[in-house]
């Protein structure tokens, strides 16, 4: 097939490769990036570049999807597919499926480190080039999920996935931090560690049911927390952000007052 890649980047240079290695004609464009992976034919725009494509898959950030999309849909054939793997929102997604015309429009959503995973990085997809995406990458190797529904679909999934990896990811950096400040990161890492290891169901279903219940008592131990990263000169984002939501879920289980 005749695959465009648009942003030549880290991992647009990935996909490229795995797509050559896979026997795939491949264009790129970048206008910052002047070199691509061996066997990649550079064209001198984003519009030249996609004029014969099969599959575009765009590998830009998220500010540049919509003059991207503006640019290369219109120089797209009838009943190619247009990949936007950009971290847009569901919104802009959906948005610029509806303007692809009859081009087919996949949103794609990274569910991982390409730079760690490379090609075999799992991905979601949506809309009406969902399959036809989802064809092409299953021959490099890459685990994809179609999911029904409009442009957006599969970004609203990975956004909805974020809150909880990144703002896992940003507790554990706080709190290792925390103890290796303290000299009691071993005991950190091991509370951690015993924690993700557990019955994920039934945490869940404690967190859910235990920090509303205790909500009021618990953002005091969290305010005493931040207090206690200040001493350590430890950043506290995360603990004063878990203490502000405690004392919102404590507000919300206040018994409304009665007018005399």
């Amino acid at each position: 097939m005749n695959c465009t890649i648009i942003g030549l980047g880290e991992a647009g240079a990935i996909y490229a490769s795995a797509l050559l290695r896979a026997g795939h004609r491949v264009t790129g464009y970048d206008p910052v990036v002047t070199t691509a992976p061996a066997g990649v034919d550079l064209a001198p725009s984003a519009a030249a570049a996609c004029a014969d494509a099969d599959v575009v898959l765009v590998l830009t950030g998220a500010g540049a999807a919509r003059p991207v999309a503006a640019e290369c849909l219109p120089a797209m054939r009838a009943g190619a597919c247009y990949a936007d793997l950009t971290s847009s929102s569901p919104g802009t997604m959906e948005e610029l499926g509806q303007g692809a015309g009859d081009v087919l429009f996949a949103d794609v959503a990274i569910l991982g480190p390409v730079i760690a995973q490379r090609e075999a990085t799992p991905l979601m997809a949506s809309g009406s080039g969902a399959d036809a995406f989802a064809g092409l990458v299953r021959g490099i190797g890459a685990p994809i999920e179609v999911v029904p529904g409009l442009p957006g679909a599969a970004m609203a999934h990975k956004l909805l996935r974020s809150v909880f990896m990144k703002g896992l990811a940003s507790v554990v950096v706080e709190a290792v931090t925390a103890g290796r400040a303290a000299g009691l990161e071993d005991f950190v890492r091991a509370q951690i560690t015993g924690m993700l290891a557990g019955n994920g169901e039934a945490v869940i279903d404690r967190f859910l049911t235990g920090t509303q219940k205790h909500a009021a008592r618990r953002s005091f131990e969290m305010r005493s927390t931040s207090g206690y990263l200040a001493e350590l000169d430890v950043p506290a984002e995360m603990t004063e952000a878990s203490a502000a939501a405690m004392e919102r879920m404590a507000r919300a289980e206040e018994p409304e007052s009665v007018a005399s």
